[in-house]
Protein backbone atom coordinates (compact mmCIF):
# COMPACT_ATOMS: atom_id res chain seq x y z
CA UNK A 1 0.00 0.00 0.00
CA UNK A 2 1.42 3.38 -1.01
CA UNK A 3 1.72 6.33 1.34
CA UNK A 4 -1.19 8.70 0.75
CA UNK A 5 -0.31 12.24 -0.27
CA UNK A 6 -1.68 13.59 3.00
CA UNK A 7 1.23 11.86 4.82
CA UNK A 8 3.96 13.18 2.53
CA UNK A 9 5.09 16.54 3.81
CA UNK A 10 6.22 17.69 0.36
CA UNK A 11 2.70 17.18 -1.05
CA UNK A 12 1.16 19.67 1.39
CA UNK A 13 0.81 23.37 0.76
CA UNK A 14 2.43 25.88 3.09
CA UNK A 15 -0.86 26.69 4.86
CA UNK A 16 -1.62 22.97 5.18
CA UNK A 17 1.64 22.42 7.03
CA UNK A 18 0.57 25.00 9.60
CA UNK A 19 -2.82 23.36 10.12
CA UNK A 20 -1.77 19.70 9.95
CA UNK A 21 1.49 19.55 11.90
CA UNK A 22 1.83 20.07 15.62
CA UNK A 23 4.22 19.33 18.45
CA UNK A 24 2.85 15.77 18.40
CA UNK A 25 4.02 15.23 14.81
CA UNK A 26 6.91 12.90 13.98
CA UNK A 27 8.84 13.56 10.77
CA UNK A 28 10.79 10.74 9.14
CA UNK A 29 13.85 11.55 7.03
CA UNK A 30 15.04 8.49 5.06
CA UNK A 31 18.81 8.43 4.50
CA UNK A 32 20.00 6.35 1.58
CA UNK A 33 23.16 6.32 -0.51
CA UNK A 34 24.32 6.13 -4.11
CA UNK A 35 27.34 3.87 -3.93
CA UNK A 36 28.79 0.71 -5.41
CA UNK A 37 27.40 -2.54 -4.01
CA UNK A 38 29.53 -5.05 -5.83
CA UNK A 39 28.87 -6.47 -9.30
CA UNK A 40 25.40 -7.81 -8.48
CA UNK A 41 23.53 -4.91 -6.83
CA UNK A 42 22.65 -1.39 -8.02
CA UNK A 43 24.13 1.84 -6.71
CA UNK A 44 20.69 2.69 -5.32
CA UNK A 45 20.48 -0.29 -2.93
CA UNK A 46 20.56 1.64 0.36
CA UNK A 47 18.19 4.30 -0.99
CA UNK A 48 15.69 1.68 -2.19
CA UNK A 49 15.68 -0.10 1.18
CA UNK A 50 15.47 3.05 3.31
CA UNK A 51 12.70 4.55 1.19
CA UNK A 52 10.62 1.37 0.99
CA UNK A 53 10.94 0.77 4.74
CA UNK A 54 9.95 4.34 5.57
CA UNK A 55 6.93 4.25 3.27
CA UNK A 56 5.70 0.92 4.64
CA UNK A 57 6.23 2.05 8.24
CA UNK A 58 4.25 5.27 7.72
CA UNK A 59 1.34 3.25 6.33
CA UNK A 60 1.53 0.70 9.16
CA UNK A 61 1.75 3.43 11.83
CA UNK A 62 -1.40 5.22 10.62
CA UNK A 63 -2.54 5.62 14.22
CA UNK A 64 0.36 8.02 14.82
CA UNK A 65 0.92 11.58 13.60
CA UNK A 66 3.79 10.53 11.31
CA UNK A 67 4.96 12.40 8.21
CA UNK A 68 7.35 11.31 5.47
CA UNK A 69 10.03 13.66 4.16
CA UNK A 70 11.64 13.21 0.73
CA UNK A 71 14.55 10.78 0.88
CA UNK A 72 18.12 12.02 0.97
CA UNK A 73 20.00 10.01 -1.67
CA UNK A 74 23.52 11.43 -1.44
CA UNK A 75 25.17 10.85 1.94
CA UNK A 76 28.53 9.86 3.45
CA UNK A 77 29.75 7.06 1.18
CA UNK A 78 33.43 7.81 0.86
CA UNK A 79 34.39 4.28 1.93
CA UNK A 80 33.35 3.52 -1.66
CA UNK A 81 34.90 6.60 -3.24
CA UNK A 82 37.35 4.41 -5.16
CA UNK A 83 34.51 3.08 -7.33
CA UNK A 84 33.01 4.89 -10.29
CA UNK A 85 29.35 5.75 -9.82
CA UNK A 86 29.58 6.38 -6.10
CA UNK A 87 28.32 9.88 -5.30
CA UNK A 88 29.13 11.00 -1.79
CA UNK A 89 29.08 14.02 0.48
CA UNK A 90 31.90 14.85 2.87
CA UNK A 91 31.22 14.52 6.59
CA UNK A 92 31.26 18.32 6.90
CA UNK A 93 28.77 18.76 4.07
CA UNK A 94 26.36 16.06 5.27
CA UNK A 95 26.41 17.37 8.83
CA UNK A 96 25.58 20.83 7.47
CA UNK A 97 22.76 19.40 5.33
CA UNK A 98 21.23 17.56 8.28
CA UNK A 99 21.47 20.73 10.34
CA UNK A 100 19.69 22.69 7.59
CA UNK A 101 16.94 20.06 7.46
CA UNK A 102 16.57 20.17 11.23
CA UNK A 103 16.32 23.96 11.25
CA UNK A 104 13.52 23.80 8.69
CA UNK A 105 11.70 21.00 10.48
CA UNK A 106 11.75 23.03 13.70
CA UNK A 107 9.78 25.77 11.91
CA UNK A 108 6.91 23.37 11.10
CA UNK A 109 5.88 23.08 14.74
CA UNK A 110 6.93 19.44 14.94
CA UNK A 111 9.36 18.53 17.72
CA UNK A 112 10.49 15.04 16.71
CA UNK A 113 12.71 14.12 13.75
CA UNK A 114 13.67 10.55 12.89
CA UNK A 115 16.61 9.69 10.66
CA UNK A 116 15.72 6.32 9.11
CA UNK A 117 19.13 5.21 7.92
CA UNK A 118 19.68 2.63 5.20
CA UNK A 119 23.46 3.11 4.94
CA UNK A 120 25.78 2.01 7.75
CA UNK A 121 28.40 4.57 6.77
CA UNK A 122 26.05 7.32 7.94
CA UNK A 123 25.52 5.98 11.45
CA UNK A 124 28.27 7.74 13.37
CA UNK A 125 27.63 11.06 11.67
CA UNK A 126 23.86 10.82 12.12
CA UNK A 127 24.39 10.14 15.82
CA UNK A 128 26.45 13.33 16.03
CA UNK A 129 23.72 15.20 14.15
CA UNK A 130 21.16 13.98 16.69
CA UNK A 131 22.85 15.92 19.46
CA UNK A 132 23.75 18.92 17.32
CA UNK A 133 20.12 19.36 16.22
CA UNK A 134 18.91 18.93 19.78
CA UNK A 135 21.25 21.69 20.92
CA UNK A 136 20.79 24.06 17.98
CA UNK A 137 17.07 23.72 17.26
CA UNK A 138 15.49 22.11 20.33
CA UNK A 139 14.32 19.08 18.34
CA UNK A 140 14.02 15.60 19.76
CA UNK A 141 16.06 13.54 17.33
CA UNK A 142 16.36 9.79 16.73
CA UNK A 143 18.44 7.43 14.60
CA UNK A 144 16.71 4.25 13.43
CA UNK A 145 18.02 1.42 11.25
CA UNK A 146 15.70 -1.04 9.50
CA UNK A 147 18.45 -3.57 10.25
CA UNK A 148 21.39 -2.82 12.54
CA UNK A 149 24.56 -3.18 10.42
CA UNK A 150 26.79 -6.13 11.24
CA UNK A 151 29.79 -3.87 11.84
CA UNK A 152 27.73 -2.05 14.49
CA UNK A 153 26.65 -5.13 16.42
CA UNK A 154 23.89 -6.40 14.15
CA UNK A 155 23.41 -9.95 12.93
CA UNK A 156 25.12 -11.46 9.92
CA UNK A 157 24.01 -14.53 7.97
CA UNK A 158 25.52 -17.93 8.73
CA UNK A 159 28.67 -18.43 6.71
CA UNK A 160 29.59 -14.73 6.67
CA UNK A 161 31.73 -14.87 9.83
CA UNK A 162 29.90 -11.84 11.23
CA UNK A 163 31.11 -9.79 8.26
CA UNK A 164 28.04 -9.44 6.04
CA UNK A 165 28.26 -5.68 6.15
CA UNK A 166 27.78 -4.66 2.53
CA UNK A 167 26.01 -6.39 -0.33
CA UNK A 168 25.96 -9.75 1.42
CA UNK A 169 23.25 -12.33 2.03
CA UNK A 170 20.72 -10.18 3.85
CA UNK A 171 20.99 -7.00 1.80
CA UNK A 172 20.88 -8.92 -1.47
CA UNK A 173 17.85 -10.87 -0.24
CA UNK A 174 15.96 -7.69 0.60
CA UNK A 175 16.70 -6.31 -2.85
CA UNK A 176 15.46 -9.56 -4.41
CA UNK A 177 12.21 -8.88 -2.55
CA UNK A 178 11.95 -5.16 -3.36
CA UNK A 179 13.58 -4.76 -6.77
CA UNK A 180 14.52 -8.11 -8.32
CA UNK A 181 14.82 -6.36 -11.68
CA UNK A 182 17.92 -4.56 -10.37
CA UNK A 183 19.70 -7.66 -9.03
CA UNK A 184 22.04 -9.74 -11.19
CA UNK A 185 22.60 -12.99 -9.32
CA UNK A 186 24.77 -14.29 -12.16
CA UNK A 187 27.40 -11.81 -10.94
CA UNK A 188 27.08 -12.72 -7.25
CA UNK A 189 30.23 -14.13 -5.67
CA UNK A 190 31.20 -14.73 -2.05
CA UNK A 191 33.66 -12.30 -0.51
CA UNK A 192 33.93 -13.09 3.19
CA UNK A 193 36.98 -11.83 5.14
CA UNK A 194 37.43 -14.91 7.29
CA UNK A 195 40.80 -13.57 8.42
CA UNK A 196 38.98 -11.12 10.71
CA UNK A 197 38.03 -14.08 12.92
CA UNK A 198 41.63 -14.15 14.14
CA UNK A 199 40.87 -10.99 16.11
CA UNK A 200 38.74 -10.83 19.24
CA UNK A 201 38.27 -7.06 19.50
CA UNK A 202 39.41 -5.49 16.22
CA UNK A 203 36.71 -6.87 13.95
CA UNK A 204 33.28 -6.00 12.58
CA UNK A 205 31.01 -5.71 15.60
CA UNK A 206 34.00 -5.91 17.97
CA UNK A 207 34.79 -3.51 20.79
CA UNK A 208 37.40 -1.64 18.70
CA UNK A 209 36.03 0.02 15.55
CA UNK A 210 38.52 0.57 12.74
CA UNK A 211 38.63 2.70 9.63
CA UNK A 212 38.19 0.87 6.34
CA UNK A 213 37.27 1.27 2.71
CA UNK A 214 35.45 -1.45 0.82
CA UNK A 215 38.37 -2.18 -1.48
CA UNK A 216 40.46 -3.08 1.59
CA UNK A 217 38.61 -6.41 1.38
CA UNK A 218 39.15 -7.13 -2.30
CA UNK A 219 38.29 -5.79 -5.73
CA UNK A 220 34.62 -6.83 -5.82
CA UNK A 221 33.40 -4.02 -3.54
CA UNK A 222 30.96 -6.04 -1.47
CA UNK A 223 31.67 -7.77 1.86
CA UNK A 224 29.65 -10.91 2.56
CA UNK A 225 28.12 -13.78 0.61
CA UNK A 226 25.29 -12.79 -1.75
CA UNK A 227 25.18 -16.29 -3.27
CA UNK A 228 23.06 -17.44 -0.32
CA UNK A 229 20.40 -14.74 -0.87
CA UNK A 230 16.77 -15.70 -1.50
CA UNK A 231 13.52 -13.85 -2.13
CA UNK A 232 11.93 -15.65 0.82
CA UNK A 233 14.62 -14.45 3.22
CA UNK A 234 14.34 -10.93 1.82
CA UNK A 235 10.60 -10.88 2.37
CA UNK A 236 10.99 -11.98 5.98
CA UNK A 237 13.77 -9.49 6.65
CA UNK A 238 11.90 -6.59 5.09
CA UNK A 239 8.70 -7.29 7.02
CA UNK A 240 10.70 -7.67 10.21
CA UNK A 241 12.47 -4.37 9.55
CA UNK A 242 9.18 -2.56 8.98
CA UNK A 243 7.70 -4.07 12.15
CA UNK A 244 10.77 -2.94 14.07
CA UNK A 245 10.50 0.63 12.78
CA UNK A 246 6.78 0.76 13.60
CA UNK A 247 7.46 -0.40 17.15
CA UNK A 248 10.18 2.23 17.48
CA UNK A 249 7.84 4.94 16.19
CA UNK A 250 5.30 4.07 18.88
CA UNK A 251 8.03 4.42 21.50
CA UNK A 252 9.18 7.71 19.99
CA UNK A 253 5.59 8.95 20.07
CA UNK A 254 5.44 8.63 23.85
CA UNK A 255 9.11 9.43 24.56
CA UNK A 256 9.56 12.67 26.48
CA UNK A 257 12.31 14.09 28.66
CA UNK A 258 11.31 14.96 32.25
CA UNK A 259 10.58 18.61 32.74
CA UNK A 260 13.59 20.56 33.90
CA UNK A 261 13.36 22.17 37.28
CA UNK A 262 14.80 25.66 37.59
CA UNK A 263 15.84 27.39 40.78
CA UNK A 264 13.47 30.16 41.77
Amino acid sequence: MAVSSDRRLADLTGPEVLTNLSERSILIQPLGAVEQHGPHLPLSTDLVIAEATAEAAVVAASDLDVWLLPSLAYTKSNEHAWSSGTIWLSATTLLAVLDDIGRCVARTGARKLVFLNGHGGNSALAAVANRELRLAHGLMTFLVHPFVPADQGGASADGEAGAGVHGGTDETSVMLHLRPDLVDMSQAVANVPHWLQEFERVRFGGSVPFGWTSDDFGPHGHIGDPTMATVELGTRLFRSGVDHVVQVLHEIDRFEFPERKTNS
